[in-house]
């Protein structure tokens, strides 16, 4: 059986190669690059990030990794963004007083964790979205998180005709924010599957069935 495709965007931020041996662990043929070419034609692309928002924003669009992700969700390829490439998929982000243009595939506002410590980090539980696919057989597992912002307002509404987006929430320090979304091909986790342990593999695995 041949093993998919998994293109992992290279666009400046860090935490690549765990993503790239990841991908390989849960079954799939991975590439870290930055070649439009390359990420266009894959099985699924992963987007990872680490750090600020603003300068993943600036280094995906340095790569044409705007375009890349829209061009895919037209044609219905899966794409998969983890920690900060979950909320660069977002309208905007607010970091200390500075908004930065997101990719704008959701609407929504990625800002500061009202915590009484920040920044999160650790293993939390989720409260996965109705009928999910990335959760299945895993819902009651811990997942790695380490982040300072997130989205603490889910705003997307869509005509009952349309299906609607599978969103899991996480509860820290009495502050609730999404900390994963499935909606058709795209999927996003703030948590960070590649850091999750076995847990995290297997939900890089439900994602891979999806390819």
């Amino acid at each position: 059986m041949t093993r998919p495709r998994v293109a992992v965007l290279d666009y400046g931020s860090g935490n690549l190669r765990s993503a790239v041996r990841a991908i390989e662990r849960a079954g799939a043929d991975a590439e870290l690059t930055s070649d439009a070419k390359v990420a266009a034609e894959a099985d699924g692309l992963l987007v990872p990030g680490v750090g600020a928002f603003e300068s993943c924003m600036r280094g995906l669009v340095d790569v044409d990794g705007v375009r890349i992700i829209e061009r895919r969700l037209i044609a219905n390829r899966p794409v998969l963004g983890i920690c900060v490439g979950m909320q660069i998929l977002f309208g905007e982000g607010i970091e200390h007083g500075v908004r930065t243009e997101g990719c704008g595939e959701w609407p929504g506002v990625i800002e500061r964790l009202q915590a009484p410590i920040v920044p999160h980090i650790g293993w939390n539980t989720v409260e996965a979205g109705e009928d999910s696919k990335m959760f299945a057989g895993i819902e009651e597992e811990r997942f790695y998180f380490v982040h300072s912002y997130g989205l603490r307002s889910w705003e997307l509404s869509r005509p009952p005709a349309l299906p609607s987006p599978a969103v899991t929430w996480t509860d820290y320090g009495g502050d609730r924010f999404v900390s994963a979304v499935e909606d058709g091909p795209l999927w996003a986790t703030q948590f960070h599957p590649e850091k999750s342990g076995d847990v995290g593999i297997a939900l890089l695995r439900n994602w891979l069935a999806t390819l």
